[in-house]
């Protein structure tokens, strides 16, 4: 799960994701505009209509953890504990991150396979909780903070934290599919956008630019450097394409806890000076939008939105810091 932006000097739990429930305001497109998504129509005859816009489904009953799964600290509770993780890991638990996050990846890669027209969010999450008992791992996000399922599906102008229904996906359609698994006693946090059948080409862009940034965020990560390196590489990328980064949700270090303290700005943060040392583990995963950065929560108290019904797209990595530069542990094998 993608945690949100704290402000500088916050003193509160480091980098949870937990529920937003504020709104931000932000001007709309006028009905009589053209249509952000480059279609030449009106806004209100496109994406502005209702029934392009994505809505709640129903949700399935919640899937069962076998006993002998090894679970997380908030697995029974909801709450995770509170706890200062190191931000340099040993490289023993980078070892077994290393495999965490590779399941990750594999899981990952079996469920963006499964995309296509009539295939619900539901089933997607089906696929992924099994997928992930079948190796062993428990499925992160279940009952992290109450949240209901085991996958976060994002559709079109859902920018993070889409609970997994009974909605069928669309010709057209893009979907971020966010897999997290705890395995070894760590998490392995890994997410992807797929197209859904014929997909317009300004949202096939979209899903490019959004994978350049991610590859610019990991590009610019090496000892020594300031975090908000990270950051720079990739609002200048997404920018000088005519998109947006949205600003409020960040990465986050990982390890033994889902969310660390370590916070990872996509966007260049002045404030964000902190070196990185070899052995600190974090994600990147950007959500670049097409048309505003600003957001809006539905009252489940989890699914942000864009306000203007622009899509969004996101990718993201779980890596840690080396000797001489990055490395991406969240690959398939």
């Amino acid at each position: 799960r993608a945690a949100r932006r704290r402000p500088p000097g916050h003193r509160g739990a480091g980098g949870e994701g937990a529920p937003i429930r504020t709104v931000e305001s932000d001007p709309m497109l006028k009905s009589n505009e053209t249509c952000w998504c480059g279609s030449g129509k009106k806004y209100k005859r496109c994406h502005r209509a209702d029934a392009a816009l994505v809505k709640p489904g129903r949700l399935s009953p919640t899937r069962p953890v076998p006993p002998s799964i090894e679970r997380p600290d908030y697995a029974e509770t909801g709450e995770p504990a509170e706890w200062s993780e190191p931000a340099v890991k040993s490289p023993e638990v980078i070892e077994r991150m290393r495999r965490t996050g590779q399941a990750a990846a594999e899981i990952l890669r079996l469920a963006g396979e499964a995309v296509g027209p009539g295939v619900t969010t539901d089933a997607l999450d089906a696929l992924v909780h099994d997928a992930t008992i079948e190796r062993d791992a428990y499925p992160s996000p279940l009952n992290y903070r109450g949240f209901p399922k085991s996958v976060c599906t994002s559709v079109n102008e859902v920018i993070c934290h889409g609970i997994p229904d009974d909605r069928a996906l669309r010709d057209g359609d893009i979907v971020n599919i966010d897999v997290t698994i705890f395995r070894e006693g760590v998490h392995g946090d890994t997410n992807a956008t797929f197209e859904v059948g014929e997909v317009d080409a300004t949202s096939r862009r979209l899903v490019r630019v959004t994978r350049e940034c991610l590859d610019a965020g990991i590009a610019a990560v090496a000892p020594g450097r300031p975090v908000n390196a990270i950051g720079r590489a990739i609002q200048a990328h997404a920018e000088a394409e005519g998109f947006e980064v949205t600003r409020a949700f960040i990465g986050h270090g990982i390890g033994e806890r889902f969310h660390g303290s370590l916070q990872i700005p996509h966007y260049y943060e002045p404030s964000a000076t902190l070196t990185l040392e070899p052995g600190m583990t974090f994600t990147i995963e950007p959500m670049i939008a097409m048309g505003t950065p600003h957001h809006v929560v539905w009252p489940d108290g989890w699914t942000a939105v864009t306000p203007d019904g622009s899509r969004v797209a996101q990718f993201e990595h779980t890596l840690v810091v080396t000797e001489d530069g990055v490395e991406v542990l969240t690959l398939p094998g």
